[in-house]
């Protein structure tokens, strides 16, 4: 890593639909694009989703742009790899020295016991950083330890609270509460104040616990890289 830039992977969701409210969701556009703004000039950055090109956007998201939200929407080059992100399926053995899984609702239909999942476990397995931000961590869901241990279990972690999920209305629509299931799984929760930014680094884990913590994620991810070096 003294000589190249480090490779990092943030997977998003393709899944567009909240439950059966009728209403849209997918990404949230803040915990994509601010990690992005902060590492790119750090890292070699790759986007992948479930289904490949374009990811769907939370519309809630964009309603109130954030200066990241900005730069990244401005930036052609982050527009290029965001219209046609890869299909986690077609990464084969790329290898990368982090992976965040970004959040927004989407990501607890289509990411929990899935491909980015294995992405997870397998990053983890060869001691590189493996990251999530709010509803991120659903991917952790089903990633496991080389012993087939939960991956989280043990670990201190965060990520969108209970606390948080009732506040906006949809307890009763996500297919899981995040918090009670990464509990279940055996990590140490850890929580800040709802919508404060609230960061975790558990050793080469890094998690976010909302959108106001994804720019801290991504520090910490380099923090991390330090730390443990590929």
């Amino acid at each position: 890593m003294q000589n190249a830039k480090p490779r990092i992977l943030l997977i998003a969701t393709s899944h567009a639909s909240l439950g059966a409210t009728g209403r849209k969701t997918g990404l949230w556009l803040e915990e994509l694009a601010a990690p992005y703004v902060a590492l790119k000039g750090h890292a070699k950055l790759e986007i992948a989703t479930p289904s490949g090109g374009r990811p769907p956007i939370d519309p809630r998201s964009q309603e109130e742009p954030t200066e990241d939200m900005k730069a990244f929407l401005a930036d052609e080059h982050a527009m290029g790899k965001l219209a046609q992100t890869r299909r986690l399926d077609d990464l084969g053995d790329d290898v990368f020295d982090a992976v965040l899984v970004v959040g927004g609702h989407g990501p607890m239909w289509d990411l929990a016991n899935s491909l980015a999942s294995e992405q997870l476990s397998k990053t983890y397995r060869r001691k590189a950083v493996v990251a999530a931000v709010c509803h991120g961590p659903a991917a952790f869901v089903g990633a496991v330890k080389p012993d087939g241990e939960p991956l989280l279990r043990g670990h201190r972690v965060t990520s969108f609270t209970n606390e948080e999920e009732v506040a906006v209305g949809l307890a009763d629509v996500v297919p899981f509460l995040l918090e009670t299931k990464l509990r279940e799984l055996g990590a140490r929760y850890e929580n800040g104040p709802a919508w404060k930014p609230h960061v975790v680094r558990d050793g080469h884990v890094v998690t976010g616990q909302n959108p106001a913590s994804a720019r801290g994620v991504a520090h910490e991810i380099l923090e991390a890289l330090k730390a443990w070096p590929m």
